[in-house]
């Protein structure tokens, strides 16, 4: 890993033994630069709260190397907040002081909790969304250059979903912070993230600039023809009409209208074609 690096991994696997698939991931191999926030999307199942885990150090890899920055340069947040239940909101903020100091930025976390939690309650009295932000809080106010977040916004209603979002990418965007954040919510990873990794089934099947990504396919539309030489990624038929994204292989000819794909488009066509092909 460079300074230019913010997480890389090398042919990294892990192995749960007992289980009917073993590996919850495999011969994954990807570098993640400095300064980006990250998409982490697949399935149920793909291996994504595996790989945060593991960049967190809460896991040992089976086999293959993840490089991360030390503990003390990162934050993670698990999906179920794992907070101490009898400490209170202000107690919890207090903790997160004392455990980094010379690090620690108060308004930076106080920021997430905008003075709608009363430091007084304890935290085992929070709704589910209110403890997302005390989480949060403590994650932000670590100042961490790389910033793990598993499904954190999935207690949330829309509203603070889209207020928090946004602090998190301003407060990204302001201090370089290297953002890794998995969701099943498709249309909040759309203009806030700039870099993918696709995990199928415990391996990487998409990974880079998002930009790049998109550049790379075209979505076709019009009469059932052969798509060649471009590779198809997943095609539909409806009556005479064909939907197709594909990777293009040089320009593109051919009785159809090409337009450019969303990210949601590339994301559920890669998705749709994995589930096509799983046993």
């Amino acid at each position: 890993m460079t300074t230019t690096t913010a997480l890389e991994a090398e042919r990294l696997g892990v192995r749960y033994a007992g289980r009917a698939r073993p590996w919850a991931l495999r011969d994954c191999s990807f570098a993640l630069p400095t300064g980006r926030v990250c998409a982490l999307v697949g399935p149920n199942g793909a291996g994504k709260s595996t790989l945060l885990a593991l960049a967190a150090g809460l896991l040992r890899p089976t086999e293959g190397t993840l490089q991360a920055p030390p503990r003390e340069h990162l934050a993670y947040v698990a999906q179920d907040k794992p907070l101490h239940p009898r400490l209170t909101v202000a107690d919890t903020l207090r903790m997160g002081r004392e455990l980094n100091p010379g690090r620690w930025d108060e308004a930076a976390a106080r920021a997430v909790l905008a003075d709608q939690l009363d430091p007084r309650t304890l935290v085992r009295e929070l709704s589910g969304g209110r403890r997302t932000r005390v989480a949060l809080a403590l994650a932000l106010g670590k100042r961490p250059e790389l910033l793990l977040l598993d499904e954190p916004m999935a207690d949330l209603d829309p509203l603070a979903r889209h207020q928090l979002m946004g602090l998190l990418m301003a407060d990204a965007a302001e201090r370089g912070t290297t953002v890794v954040m998995s969701s099943h919510i498709l249309t909040e990873l759309e203009g806030s993230c700039d870099h993918l990794l696709l995990l199928v089934g415990g391996r990487i099947r998409l990974a880079g600039a998002v930009d790049d990504l998109l550049a790379a396919h075209t979505l076709l539309t019009g009469p059932v023809a052969d798509l060649a030489p471009h590779s198809v990624i997943h095609a539909r038929t409806t009556g005479r009409q064909l939907t197709a994204l594909v990777r293009r292989e040089g320009p593109v000819e051919g009785p159809w209208q090409a337009t450019d794909p969303s990210l949601e488009d590339l994301l559920l066509a890669h998705l749709r074609t994995a589930e096509g092909a799983a046993p």
